[in-house]
């Protein structure tokens, strides 16, 4: 039988993350992988992670991103960038890149683009062009320095620790003379700050301490501005050293015209257009992916090193080449290379979440900016108003998604052609979405990526991580931790999924997504999409009993703030959304492979691997998934013994989904141990 002959190249998943067809975006990965493994690599190689102080060493590193082009990546064309339109899924596989060998460098490389995000997403156009234009190097004559930034948010309250709602960082009133513009005093305290070493400007969040001044904003200070720009102490960090981060300490003049997407004034009082978490969760809402699937990257780049490691270490010094012992070392024992399996197939899972995620954001943007317009030719302004709006249109944006499902020979054309072109009806769909596959990847991808890694350096014992792969494996083990906490730890993303993942737009798309992977399954039972299916059915059958029922007390079993039942379900609900995406990815693979003359040659061996992946994968995530609502049906108390008979033959006819599934992974851990693997490590230690 044919299985996978060598690791999977570009052209593979160019196909599977569905970016064939981006030349523009094929180049700046590119360019992000000969960067990482030599400069990045040669750097963490050199031990220049033992200091977290920035250094000339590290500094290499922001040579390296311009003359590269990573730098101008974020920008568009008229800005000195090269990408037209969304580039969700460019900056998330430079991140990718850059985390296959260090994660530090990623978020070194990402530092600016995260200052100038506030103004990316809600500043002036002015203020868009100006600073943006500012961040990309100059080009040949043009006598300026480059711009970049850091983005100051957290800071240090006592006794608490950090808080992203309450803010210390103030704002006031210093001047204000008639006919002219008010001058903003800006005191702000940061801390882990990134990029701050080398940051000419800094977008802070802030809150009013005038009642001259309605609401918090973001405001930008600059290094020139008059008063104290203080870039702080060193972070003492342990973690992602080849980035910068200290704690910085503002106490500046500046123009109310810094103000993030600009003011009006009323009765005499500045009313910012935007308040700070207007803006940062529009920020976070994309800039959570790039950092999800750092952790991805970490978890694919260590299963070659794994592979070298059980073939070479185990041989011993009397084997023969040719020989079983020679050539597969431990891989002779199952138990290595199963586990090893388990580890690439949630490495798989991760990505395909993680990518479909940034390419959903790539179609969101376009279509938010034109929410944006409608509402405020209709004078919706705020995100309140713009939600109560928005309701209006979940009715229709649920028949447009079971319209969509439809044959198309079934379905009312005229009425589809109709939604399908309605912008707000678009939007509401897409958003539904968003909300909870962006929480959704941010979660998973990074802190079962830190178990996962965990497992990963178990398979490589001392020699793998002291000689064989110096350092790397347990620095992207320790990265990964931080990843699952900054930008908003765990339990910030399971609380934003408990909020999102009721929404009725999302459950109807979930109701079709559980139709289509059961015809899925019936046709094709080797992908796993029947395991997938079964445990989307579940969670759904789960969650309305969980509104439903009732404790003994008489209490709702499903509230918001009851975080032992909404937050297990919300990490349920991620185990079986990277599965559903994985299972698209490999399906993508048996639609578009063929086209592709590279990918055809071995197809049937590359594919048979992906799917037995997916299906050992499907496997965990349908077990993780009936944990939790088991726990949830019988853990409360007593409930009507019909409800138990119905959880009880659904649990059934999951369980029977499984058929064969450990037979898929025997068949994923024997192609590990035919796979070809380069013969040195695919970067310098």
């Amino acid at each position: 039988m044919e299985t996978l002959r060598t690791l999977p190249g570009d052209d593979v998943r160019q196909i599977m993350w569905r970016f064939a067809d981006r030349y523009d975006i094929q180049m700046a990965l590119q360019s992000a992988r000969s960067l990482a493994r030599t400069l990045v690599a040669r750097l963490v190689a050199e031990g220049a992670r033992h200091t977290h102080e920035w250094t000339d060493h590290k500094a290499q590193l922001l040579e390296a991103f311009d003359s590269s082009g990573l730098t101008a990546l974020f920008m568009d064309p008229h800005q000195g960038g090269f990408i037209e339109g969304p580039k969700n899924l460019a900056l998330a596989l430079v991140a990718f890149e850059l985390s296959w060998v260090d994660a530090g460098a990623a978020t070194c490389s990402l530092a600016t683009n995260l200052a100038l995000a506030p103004i990316h997403e809600r500043g002036t156009p002015e203020q868009r062009d100006y600073y943006m234009s500012l961040c990309v190097p100059p080009q040949p004559g043009d006598d300026r320095k480059i711009y970049r930034g850091a983005f100051a948010l957290t800071e240090p309250l006592p006794y608490v620790g950090v808080e992203t709602n309450t803010l210390v960082g103030k704002i006031r009133i210093a001047e204000w003379e008639e006919g002219k513009e008010p001058i903003i005093q800006v005191d702000k305290r940061g801390r882990f700050i990134t990029g701050m070493d080398f940051a000419n400007f800094a977008t802070c969040a802030v809150d009013t301490d005038d009642p001259r001044i309605k609401s918090s904003c973001i405001i930008i200070v600059e290094d020139t501005d008059e008063g104290l720009f203080d870039r702080g102490a060193p972070t003492l960090k342990m973690v992602h050293q080849l980035s910068s981060t200290r704690d910085p300490v503002f106490n500046l003049k500046v123009p109310a015209s810094r103000i993030v997407g600009g003011y009006t004034v009323k009765d005499g009082v500045i009313v910012p257009n935007y308040t700070h978490s207007e803006i940062i969760g529009a920020v976070f809402h994309r800039t959570r992916v790039p950092v999800a699937l750092m952790s991805t990257a970490k978890l694919l780049s260590a299963v070659e090193p794994v592979i070298r490691y059980q073939r070479q270490r185990f041989r011993g010094g009397d084997a023969v080449p040719g020989t079983p012992k020679y050539d597969l070392g431990i891989q002779q024992k199952p138990d290595a290379v199963l586990r090893l399996a388990e580890i690439w197939a949630m490495g798989e899972a991760g990505a395909s979440l993680g990518f479909e995620t940034a390419r959903l954001f790539d179609q969101l943007d376009p279509s938010e900016k034109e929410k944006d317009r409608i509402f405020a030719e209709q004078g919706i302004v705020g995100p309140k108003s713009q939600i109560s709006a928005q309701r209006k249109f979940e009715k229709m944006a649920i028949e447009l998604l079971n319209l969509e499902a439809m044959p198309e020979s079934e379905r009312d054309a005229a009425r589809f052609e109709e939604l399908s072109n309605n912008p707000l009806v678009r939007y509401v769909v897409l958003e539904s979405l968003a909300n909870i596959l962006c929480p959704g990847c941010k979660l998973w991808n990074t802190g079962q990526a830190a178990n996962q890694m965990r497992e990963a350096i178990a398979l490589m014992g001392g020699y793998g991580i002291t000689e064989d792969c110096p350092g790397f494996l347990f620095y992207k083990w320790t990265d990964t931790q931080l990843e699952a906490t900054y930008e908003g730890p765990e339990a910030v993303q399971r609380r934003h999924l408990s909020l999102t993942m009721t929404n009725e737009v999302f459950l109807a798309k979930l109701r079709i997504w559980i139709n289509q992977f059961t015809k899925l399954g019936q046709a094709k039972p080797e992908t796993g999409a029947a395991i997938v299916a079964k445990a989307m059915e579940m969670w759904l059958w789960t969650l309305e009993f969980l509104h439903r029922c009732k404790d003994p007390s008489g209490a709702r079993l499903y509230h918001n703030r009851r975080q032992n039942v909404c937050f297990p379900m919300a990490d349920a609900l991620c185990w079986v959304m990277a599965s559903r995406c994985q299972v698209s990815d490999v399906m993508e693979l048996a639609e578009k492979g063929p086209e592709n003359p590279i990918v055809a040659e071995g197809l049937e061996g590359t594919l048979g691997f992906f799917s037995d992946l997916a299906v050992v994968q499907a496997a965990k995530a349908a077990g993780e998934c009936a944990k939790v609502c088991a726990n949830m049906v019988y853990g409360f108390g007593p409930q009507d013994e019909a409800e138990f008979d119905a959880f009880d033959a659904l649990r059934s006819q999951l369980d029977r989904t499984l058929s064969g599934a450990a037979l898929a992974k025997d068949r994923a851990g024997h192609a590990l141990t035919q796979v070809m693997i380069p013969e040195a490590l695919d970067y310098p230690l």
